[in-house]
């Protein structure tokens, strides 16, 4: 199965909700004797005669089309639908099927929305900046829909025919070859799109960013990156794409560096950019033969989170900051997070956690009771929880709650071996 990396998803997500709006409505619904100057001057359809001669036909789709601009679905299909089943009008039936697919786009039926259009574009009495504003449209349907080929082939249909080129059409491009994994294609095509404007749409940096990481080309993506973030400090998501790209890389002290500052510019906005960097923290002190530092850093990350109200109360967050204060030879801290964490959490794990530091200090009774209760819970390592429990009872002189621990230590794989050397050495082996 095709990896799925962090940044592909967040890329994703920002293009799904930018890329495909709500179409703009074509409304050359009758002759101008102000002509304005035409959209697309060089294509190469050649435009049909307009038939709309009912007044009553255009004051329908007038207000028609208001309604499906104002999202009254009721309306528009009470206006629209007789003109598509009784007009004499190709035109305005045209009109009006292409209002109609509007408001099924709205409603969230795109398939039904494509055939609308498809309709419209099939009757072909339309004139050209009509028509080919709405085979656009077509392509974006497609798009939405995840026919990707189809919304490809659509807009070189629509470029093509209409000679005309814009940004945005190369942006839709890159999209679809970006969803077909096409990566290329779809670095080029928005590259093209960007080329096109001084003021290119910030989706399409996310978009080429995560062509370029899933193309293996990490280092044009941590490029992009770190431009992103340098225009834009306190931009959460352009945060987020640098310190996924650099950790992909195992760069994770220029991620934590580059978290710092956007922390430092007001750019962490949700609790997992908190616990990130904690984590991040924790990573790098585990690596170094100094992790006393890091974890003082991950514990203050963590409780200024916590004090504004951002990194919830939950079972996990108190969890890490236990460890956070652990690794920072806090114990008294460490202790108090674990307790907080145990009420909340749904396994025992905190609980292991609570003991073993109670079994450092020397509190075999407190000890004993929250390992067992972690036990009853349910544990990852149980062999290792009763090998802790097993402590607990030699440091309160239980020697037959000792040997009952350590024979079920013996039960596990992990913990096999040492227990059954223990209890043979004690003359406890059965």
């Amino acid at each position: 199965m095709k990896r799925v990396t962090l940044i592909k998803m967040l890329a994703s997500t920002a293009l799904a909700l930018a890329v495909v709006s709500s179409p703009v409505i074509a409304r050359d619904n009758s002759p101008s004797k102000d002509k304005k100057e035409a959209l697309y001057p060089n294509a190469t359809r050649t435009e049909p005669k307009l038939d709309l001669t009912s007044e009553k036909d255009q004051k329908a789709i007038n207000e028609g089309l208001d309604a499906v601009n104002n999202q009254d679905k009721e309306q528009a299909e009470k206006l629209l639908q007789p003109v598509v089943d009784g007009s004499k009008s190709k035109y305005a039936q045209a009109l009006a099927l292409q209002g109609l697919a509007n408001v099924h786009y709205q409603d969230g039926d795109i398939k039904g929305a494509i055939d609308l259009l498809k309709r419209a574009l099939d009757n072909g009495v339309m004139p050209n900046d009509t028509y080919f504003q709405l085979q656009y449209m077509l392509a974006q349907f497609y798009l939405a829909s995840e026919q990707y080929q189809l919304a490809l082939d659509t807009v070189a249909k629509w470029r093509a025919e209409g000679r005309k080129e814009t940004p945005e059409s190369y942006a839709l491009e890159g999209n679809a070859y970006y969803r077909l994994e096409k990566y290329p294609e779809a670095i080029a095509a928005i590259k093209k799109a960007q080329s096109m404007t001084d003021k290119p749409n910030d989706s399409w940096n996310q978009l080429l960013l995560a062509a370029y990481s899933e193309s293996g080309q990490s280092d044009q993506a941590a490029e992009i990156a770190q431009k992103q973030i340098a225009a834009n400090p306190n931009d959460p998501t352009a945060m987020n794409n640098a310190v996924s790209l650099l950790m992909q890389q195992q760069k994770y002290p220029e991620a934590i560096a580059l978290m710092e500052k956007g922390k430092a510019a007001g750019a962490f906005k949700d609790e997992k950019q908190y616990t990130n960097l904690a984590k991040l923290y924790l990573m790098t002190g585990q690596q170094s033969g100094d992790q006393k530092g890091p974890a003082t850093k991950a514990v203050a990350t963590l409780e200024e989170g916590m004090s504004k109200g951002v990194v919830t109360s939950s079972a996990d967050n108190y969890t890490l900051l236990g460890t956070a204060a652990y690794m920072a030879e806090d114990t008294n801290k460490a202790l108090a997070s674990y307790q907080k964490a145990i009420p909340l959490a749904k396994d025992g794990e905190a609980n292991i956690r609570a003991g073993q530091l109670l079994l450092e200090s020397n509190k075999f009774t407190e000890a004993k009771n929250l390992i067992q209760q972690g036990i009853d819970k349910g544990v990852q390592h149980k062999g290792t929880a009763y090998m802790l429990l097993a402590e607990a009872n030699r440091g309160l002189k239980d020697k037959p709650g000792t040997i009952a621990a350590m024979e079920k230590a013996a039960q596990d794989p992990e913990t096999s071996a040492k227990a059954k050397a223990w209890l043979k050495a004690q003359g406890a082996s059965k």
